[in-house]
């Protein structure tokens, strides 16, 4: 828009000292609405009164002078008084909005130094942080290198040798603008690695010809007499001269600038609009963080920010309108619209306001460059990127960051390069803008958790979450209005740091605001979700898989994860040692492990560990307390009793083989063959009948270990892998049946394994047992019907199996077909819905579940896991050892087999 870029200054602040009248007028942070910087080190007590906020009322008046002022003269030349008047109200609400999310943050904990990227990433967490961080940096880095840029080409304009006015002494061309450019910033590059002491001297020379240039317009409005002002305008072929005048105060000048008059733009040839014209006011507004940003040199931030920004914003407020109504009133719209420069043309001693703005210029450009080399430190001492700002931590003996001063340097000297003043300007406030949002966004966050740390009383409480969403909203509108180019690029940008920390996994410990939010928003819907409300329609598995090492057990729990269809999925471990003999609960020191455990193989599960004097006792205290509301688990998932030595599946893993990783330390290692088990088979049985009483289904996996899902599922082998489904009780042949509740969820969890993502290509293949004389084509039909009302695909392929029963009926004396002996009713009356089952097992051979082995063994092509009913455990306790053995001889030589026993309805017809 102009020759000269609007600049500013964001000096530290001392401690904390009594106030004076002119602080108390100024407020902390007077410039706020331009200053855009992180402080450097505190010069708010080098020289002059030794109040703070006077220090800081002198160092932040630089970013007064051709911000309002300038970009006063240009909006209401364009806009008229009344627009102008309504654009101040709604840029200054937008960042009201902003300022009391950030009064909020400032007040809610101790602040170190960082300012906007301090609070975010303590409130919204690394992934937030870092990224903003980052965009926050980059604003410093663009910013500074903007004041450069304008700095220089205000110099130009005045003793360049194209120049209009003035001593034409320099060259003009790219190359030497670059160079003026480099020694500016060669400047403040010096002053920055000096340190606090010339910085601070610095800022005390600029504050007292800021002064002085902003006393000398203040009274050249009122001493001036009426003058005219001859303006050049550039033109293809050469220039051309108009008239403005500055009139005095003339009731006729003030008519004539009420209205809109919005004309084309001399510097860029652009029409100008209201909204292009809000948008150039608005960027001279977007400095409401300077306040914020002093928070590492404030002794008292939380008291200092609220009041000193706040006040900012009221006093920049006025003056805007101010210097709106003065110029409206003076000057006629020639004047406004064809020369931004015309305050020096008026005022009394045109080479104060000069001087005034290439001193607040140079100040803006240092000022940027130290607060983006503090962003920087600030970043690499939070290690969010690890090796790659390592550099940066380093400082010099008095704590300065020369490193990060330097890098900060090189990066802005990289941008000089584009040697494009508008096109900075509009990535700079677009940044910030997006730096402003996200302020907003953190304090909603903040405010919806309701952690009870996030307390304002009794310092600040003048903010609702709907100032925080218009402050979202208001920023974002703007920069879209600004710039949709930019705004759209700087979205990009900040989502692909988001997705790129969020893929480093930078560990904190500031807090996660998505745990609290997520805590939040569960607790009411946990509390919706009740039991009495279950429906078969919509019912799911919710596991609870007991692991007594995970080196053993790593595909199993891989297994079980696929098997849970969104469900509740709970990895339990029982710890057997007695509290009472202990100091302190060692199950606290291993949860890590476990949850890092969870993480690698990329599982969706809880972790549930506990204590008791047996492994029995302890799955019976995890099957009543695990879970919580209407999350519980229904089904018990073990692996099975053999006497196969473990395997370390851990070690071998892709999750820690493909990433080089070693396998998370606190597991112990796996039991050597001859160390007896923790458990006895009865025991094991035991805990089978136990979760079977509590109406749990149960799963039994065997040899899942063997089960190479990655080989299996993704081979390039024309016939798709299968899944082998039994749902017929093999070791009760005389009452097999195909419909009752167990065979029924055998089918259900089949189902389920079929439709996770992983086993999609695997094909179901149902094995129907048929007798010789039983009409297997009936069956197979009746079968295919029930397949076709539960809406499950599956090959059905029918087994005759006389030669397997003939073996079972010659232990039990009977002949296929007759009539059975005693008490086989009253078993078959138990097997639907009685707790205990009689001791079938007594009335089965050795030979008999050899034989039904070797049937389903015989089944080809080999399957990649085979689905078998489970029965129930005896009544009789002393039979548990024997039964054991019978599913083991079942099992043999398998491969990956689960057995299932349900007792719950799964499966509905209806829609």
């Amino acid at each position: 828009m102009g020759a000269l870029a609007p600049p500013h200054s964001a000096p530290g602040l001392g401690g904390q000292q009594s106030l004076c009248p002119v602080c108390l007028l100024f407020g902390y942070s007077l410039a706020a609405a331009r200053a855009q910087g992180v402080p450097g080190p505190d010069p708010g007590t080098a020289g002059g009164c030794r109040c703070p906020v006077l220090g800081v009322v002198r160092a932040q008046l630089t970013g007064m002078l051709t911000s309002p002022i300038s970009s006063a003269g240009f909006v209401v030349g364009h806009a008229g008084l009344y627009q102008a008047l309504a654009m101040f109200a709604v840029a200054y609400f937008i960042i009201g909005m902003t300022v009391l999310s950030v009064c909020a943050i400032a007040t809610n904990g101790a602040l170190d130094a960082g300012g906007a990227y301090y609070m975010i990433s303590r409130a919204l967490g690394p992934e937030f942080g870092g990224s903003i961080g980052i965009m926050f940096f980059l604003a410093n880095v663009c910013g500074s290198a903007l004041y450069v840029l304008g700095l220089v080409e205000a110099v130009v304009d005045s003793f360049g040798q194209k120049a209009g006015t003035g001593v034409h002494v320099l060259p003009q061309s790219y190359w030497y603008e670059l160079l003026y450019g480099t020694v500016l910033l060669a400047l403040c590059l010096l002053v920055c690695l000096v340190g606090a002491s010339i910085y601070a001297k610095a800022t005390f020379l600029i504050f007292l010809i800021v002064a002085g240039v902003l006393g000398t317009i203040l009274v050249s409005f009122f001493a001036t007499r009426p003058i005219g002002v001859p303006i050049r305008l550039p033109r293809f072929n050469g220039s051309e001269i108009e008239n403005g005048s500055f009139t005095g105060f003339s009731l006729a000048t003030l008519r004539d600038n009420l209205g809109g008059g919005y004309a084309v733009d001399y510097t860029t040839g652009q029409m100008m609009s209201f909204s292009s014209v809000f948008a150039v006011m608005f960027n001279g507004c977007t400095g409401i963080m300077a306040g914020s940003n002093m928070s590492g040199d404030l002794k008292r931030p939380s008291y200092s920010i609220p009041r000193g920004t706040i006040s900012a914003v009221l006093f920049t407020y006025l003056v805007y309108n101010l210097l709106a109504f003065l110029m409206c009133a003076t000057c006629n719209r020639t004047l406004l619209q064809k020369d931004y420069g015309f305050l020096r043309d008026i005022s009394i001693f045109p080479p104060l306001v000069t001087v005034g703005i290439y001193a607040a210029t140079l100040s803006a450009a240092m000022s940027n460059l130290i607060g983006a080399s503090r962003i920087l430190y600030a970043l690499a001492r939070d290690d969010l990127f690890g090796r790659a700002l390592a550099l940066a931590k380093k400082t010099s003996a008095s704590g300065n960051p020369v490193m990060a001063v330097i890098l900060s340097w090189l990066v802005v000297q990289l941008v000089l390069f584009s040697g494009k003043l508008n096109t900075i300007a509009g990535v700079v406030t677009t940044f910030f803008l997006l730096v402003y949002a996200t302020v907003n966004l953190a304090c909603l966050a903040l405010e919806w958790a309701s952690a009870p740390n996030f307390r304002y009383l009794p310092t600040f409480r003048y903010f609702t979450w709907h100032t925080c969403l218009l402050g979202i909203a208001g920023c974002c509108v703007m920069m879209f209005l600004i710039s949709p180019v930019s705004a759209s690029a700087s979205l990009g940008f900040l989502l692909i740091l988001l997705l790129a920390l969020h893929y480093l996994s930078p560990s904190s410990t500031w807090g996660y605001i998505s745990q609290a939010l997520i805590f939040h928003q569960v607790s009411p819907y946990l509390l919706m979700l009740d039991v009495r409300k279950d429906h078969v329609k919509f019912w799911r598995p919710q596991m609870l898989l007991m692991v007594q090492n995970p080196r053993g057990s790593a595909r199993l729990i891989d297994f079980v994860n696929d098997l849970k269809k969104s469900g509740l999925y709970v990895l339990g471990h029982v710890e057997l040692q007695d509290l009472d003999t202990l100091p302190s609960d060692p199950l606290q020191p291993q949860q890590d492990s476990w949850l890092s455990l969870v993480d690698k193989l990329n599982v969706k599960a809880f972790v549930s560990l506990t204590l008791a004097p047996s492994v029995r006792h302890g799955v019976r205290q995890l099957l009543f307390t695990s879970g919580l509301g209407g999350m519980r688990p229904n089904t018990l998932v073990l692996g099975f009793y053999d006497d196969e030595a473990p395997q370390d599946g851990l070690a071998r893993h892709p999750a820690f083989t493909s990433a080089r990783e070693e396998v998370p330390l606190g597991f112990p290692p796996l039991r050597a063959p001859a160390t007896p088990k923790l458990l006895s088979p009865r025991e094991y049985v035991g805990i089978v009948a136990d979760a079977l009483k509590m109406l749990r289904n149960v799963l039994l996996a065997r040899q899942l270990e063997s089960l190479d899902k990655a080989w299996e599922l993704r081979r390039a082998a024309s016939p798709p892998p299968t899944i082998h489904v039994w749902p017929v009780n093999l070791l009760r042949p005389d009452s097999a049946r195909y419909a009752d509740t167990c065979s029924l969820f055998l089918l259900q969890m089949a189902c389920v394994l079929n439709m996770a993502r992983a086993w999609r290509r695997a094909r179901l293949r149902l094995f129907l047992c048929v007798e010789a004389g039983a009409m297997p084509h009936a069956q197979e039909e009746k079968l295919r019907q029930l397949l076709k009302d539960l809406r499950i695909q599956a090959q059905i392929q029918l087994v005759p199996w006389d030669a397997v029963t003939r073996l079972h009926w010659q232990t039990r004396r009977g002949p296929p077909g007759g009539p059975a002996p005693a008490g086989a009713a009253e078993e078959e009356e138990e097997e639907e819905g009685a707790v205990n089952f009689p001791a079938n097992t007594t009335q089965v051979s050795d030979e008999y579940v050899c034989a039904a082995n070797k049937l389903v063994l015989e089944q080809s092509p080999a399957p990649a896991v085979r689905f078998l009913y489970l029965p129930r455990p005896p009544a009789d306790t002393s039979l548990y050892p024997l039964y054991l053995h019978q599913l083991e001889l079942l099992t043999r030589g398998l491969g990956p087999t689960v057995l299932v026993h349900g007792v719950s309805a799964v499966t509905s017809t209806q829609l």
